[in-house]
């Protein structure tokens, strides 16, 4: 499989900051369960064999609440930390229009989050480092006895930014809500996952095979991780792009289920230059136009395109102006207003044929954006149904 990769990596704020002391001691990966918590299940004997009644739903089923973090340190945003908090509390606000949010915050910081939010957004004293939920957050799924939170052993995106909190996020948060946890035999995030809630998986190969995650792993021993953790029928491999970016290419920007049979893959604006990314994004493109489900169903690859870059309002090397980073919540779905208004309104249009039951949400996240990341990688759903 071609893979992309382009060194070194840019700056920005998401990686801007290398925290040294104690990367060795939140190595996690080998770490013992703790106190409540469901043993992993074991590496399956070969790709094909997943664990019996484990299921990952899809993002458009309910939800119980959505999660988001407060980003705390000046030392990663720089003077860019205001803006970027105001950011994430206008996410914050807008989902809590249709479902329940759990906004995670330092607490010295609590304070500050809560006025920020609103009342609508109940903000918790979790200490955080940054604001990717998404990453931070295990993934849920569901087994025979209910609800199971499969902490994937966040390293800082293979120990390039400070974690110490971050770290310990899926544990504490688990205990917090009394959710089971079972820890993954593999160090990966949530944004390297997306699901159409069937038993197939995409994922990029440069964001999990990579020796910052997982070092002396092959893609066939990951692969049948993956399908044991989480009870994946089929892994559709994308290429991706290895260092380019502090994630090394999720696949939450770049190609996105919206339903079973149905890929929406991110396209760069006509005439752009090609790029790592958009070269990133064809051969996804390539992969899916081929491929089929875990139900042996072929699948309908709709383009996403990206807006011009020179009428948006935010910028930055590391500015992520992809649509595929969006959201979807209970009754709406939530997308980056980047301020080119056709191509805002196309993206509109794309959604809105794709969700025709919600309502579509923009947002303006340029700082959010210009740090590498979107709506989609500042939050989390926990599924099932709300609290009334």
């Amino acid at each position: 499989m071609p893979e992309f990769s382009v060194s070194p990596l840019p700056m920005s704020r998401r990686n801007v900051l290398r925290s040294f002391a104690g990367i060795g001691a939140l190595a996690l990966g080998a770490a013992a369960c703790g106190p409540g918590d469901t043993p992993a299940a074991p590496a399956p004997s070969s790709p094909s064999e997943k664990k019996a009644g484990r299921r990952f739903g899809a993002e458009w089923e309910s939800h119980t609440r959505t999660f988001m973090s407060w980003p705390a340190l000046e030392e990663v945003w720089g003077d860019q930390l205001p803006s970027v908090r105001d950011d994430i509390a206008r996410v914050a606000r807008a989902v809590a229009e249709y479902e329940p949010v759990v906004l995670m915050a330092r607490p010295e910081q609590q304070n500050e989050a809560q006025r920020a939010c609103g009342s609508q957004v109940e903000v918790i004293p979790l200490a955080v480092d940054d604001l990717w939920a998404r990453d931070t957050v295990p993934l849920f799924v569901e087994d025979a006895e209910g609800l199971l939170g499969v902490d994937l052993n966040f390293s800082g995106w293979g120990n390039k930014q400070t974690h110490r909190n971050d770290a310990q996020v899926g544990r504490l948060l688990l205990e917090k809500y009394d959710i089971r946890r079972a820890k993954a035999p593999l160090v990966a995030e949530g944004g390297s996952f997306e699901t159409d809630g069937e038993g197939t998986l995409l994922i990029t190969e440069s964001s999990v095979v990579n020796k910052n995650r997982n070092p002396g792993k092959s893609r066939d021993r990951i692969e049948g991780e993956i399908k044991s953790s989480l009870g994946i029928e089929k892994v559709l491999w994308l290429a991706g792009v290895r260092g380019q970016d502090i994630t090394d290419a999720h696949v939450d920007s770049i190609a996105r289920f919206t339903a079973p049979g149905v890929v929406l893959v991110d396209r760069a604006f006509p005439d752009s230059p090609p790029d790592v990314w958009s070269r990133a994004a064809d051969q996804a493109r390539s992969v899916l136009k081929d491929a089929t489900d875990a139900r042996g169903k072929s699948l309908e690859v709709i383009d996403l395109p990206q807006p011009d870059l020179d009428k948006i309002t935010g910028r930055g090397d590391a500015f992520v102006s992809t649509y595929a980073n969006f959201y979807v919540a209970n009754g709406a779905l939530f997308m980056p207003r980047f301020g080119d208004a056709k191509a805002d309104d196309r993206a509109k249009g794309i959604l809105q044929d794709q969700f025709p039951r919600r309502d579509i949400v923009q947002v303006k996240i340029d700082t959010i954006a210009s740090g590498g990341g979107g709506i989609h990688c500042s939050t989390h759903d926990q599924p099932g149904k709300p609290a009334k």
